[in-house]
């Protein structure tokens, strides 16, 4: 599956700071770290980059994503929950209790990222690609998703229930403890070792 690539325009290096006095968060570049809290509200990132960005002291509100770049950046526990997330690729971040709960994601990719206990409760989701990540113990609860392509995703203790996975390839993926249900696991594609781990799980004994 290929997935649309970030638009990103000649981006200018700029400071967060200065975006935020002038409001403007459109083809710019962001590689240096701020040393006080700051807010951003009501905000479109647009053909923007973001490099080696420690977002701890960046609280944002009511924003969308819209040919993005994070590259190196920690991400962790930020809110894109209800959130437009559109062609935006992030590389090698942490991102650990992010959460997207109810975001609209298209055209997305993470490659490896630390994304341990992400929420992807009840957003929808079209071509998403996770490669080399990880992503245990995250929780896909009455999620949509249409095109999603896994690939080496250590998926340990991920809870997934009323997401419907068929036809989506995690043969690849690490399960070990995986929640799941039989909505969601009808139609999955595994390998044959994981489908013994998927059998005891579902408490059928095999018999020798």
């Amino acid at each position: 599956m290929k997935i649309l690539e970030p638009k990103i325009t000649k981006s200018e290096e700029y400071k967060l700071i200065d975006s935020i006095k002038e409001n403007d968060f459109n083809n710019k570049e962001y590689t240096k770290n701020i040393d006080k809290n700051i807010e951003i509200l009501n905000q479109t990132f647009d053909s923007c980059i973001f490099k080696e960005i420690d977002f701890n002291k960046i609280e944002m509100k009511n924003i969308e994503l819209i040919d993005v770049i994070f590259e190196n950046c920690d991400i962790s526990n930020k809110n894109f929950e209800y959130t437009l997330i559109q062609r935006v690729k992030f590389i090698n971040c942490k991102m650990i209790g992010t959460s997207f709960i109810g975001s609209s994601i298209k055209d997305v990719g993470f490659e490896e990222c630390n994304g341990k206990f992400m929420n992807f409760s009840n957003a929808r989701i079209k071509k998403m690609i996770i490669n080399e990540s990880d992503f245990s113990e995250i929780s896909f609860q009455e999620t949509e998703i249409k095109d999603l392509e896994l690939n080496n995703v250590n998926l340990y203790r991920a809870e997934i229930t009323k997401t419907p996975l068929k036809n989506i390839d995690i043969s690849t993926c690490k399960i070990d403890n995986i929640i799941i249900d039989y909505m969601s696991l009808e139609g999955v594609i595994i390998d044959r070792f994981q489908a013994i781990n998927l059998v005891n799980m579902l408490g059928v004994k095999i018999k020798d």
